[in-house]
């Protein structure tokens, strides 16, 4: 996908596909210190990265006080559904986890030039303090049942988790139910034809 078929998507206006250009510009030139994304990647960005984080803002739903971003890495999904937001649902609060400091340095570095409303919080997702978000999302983080672990703490009460997921998903599900109740819808992926976007919700132990 190019640049430009990106304003095709349904929350991707002019101001938003502004927001994207600057932030694909700080990538581009951070990227080769501190390897945000895998530099054969960076050809596909607009599809690999960018719609891909922006379909889970689409299952997210538009009105969200409070999304958490788990290991955001070079900001995705986070600073992507951040970014569609703040036109969409500018009142929403997004807190993107991150432990690398030098992660965390390039997403406040993207967050203060594209203005957005973001707070980053540089420690492991372990050790931060229940956030009581309304979503939960993450991407190539860790396996389903682990994810659960680190997402459950965070979600305030009626909360979903939205979570990319590749072709084995199914038994990623199948190993997680052993220790944990929820709903599941799935969704295709805009990307990757074997892959979903997961919309988990009403979660607990087993």
């Amino acid at each position: 996908m190019s640049k430009d078929a990106l304003l095709d998507e349904p929350f991707v206006s002019r101001e938003t596909m502004e927001r994207l250009e600057i932030y694909a510009g700080l990538l581009s030139k951070w990227n080769p210190a501190i390897n945000l994304v895998a530099p054969s990647t960076i050809s596909d960005l607009w599809t690999r990265h960018f719609l891909d984080s922006i379909q889970v803002y689409e299952q997210g739903g538009v009105h969200v006080g409070k999304w958490c971003d788990l290991g955001t890495g070079g900001g995705f999904p986070g600073l992507i559904t951040a970014i569609v937001a703040q036109e969409h649902d500018p009142d929403r609060r997004t807190i993107c986890i991150e432990s690398d400091v030098r992660k965390a340095t390039f997403l406040r570095t993207v967050i203060r030039e594209t203005g957005i409303n973001v707070s980053v919080i540089a420690q492991r997702i372990e050790q931060v303090s229940p956030q009581g978000a309304e979503v939960v999302s993450a991407r190539a983080l860790a396996p389903l049942d682990r994810l659960l672990g680190f997402a459950q703490p965070h979600l305030s009460t009626g909360g979903i988790c939205i979570f990319l997921k590749g072709e084995n998903y199914q038994s990623e599900v199948n190993e997680a139910l052993e220790n944990w109740q929820f709903d599941l819808d799935t969704y295709p992926s805009k990307t990757n034809p074997n892959a979903v976007v997961m919309r988990i919700g009403d979660l607990k132990r087993a």
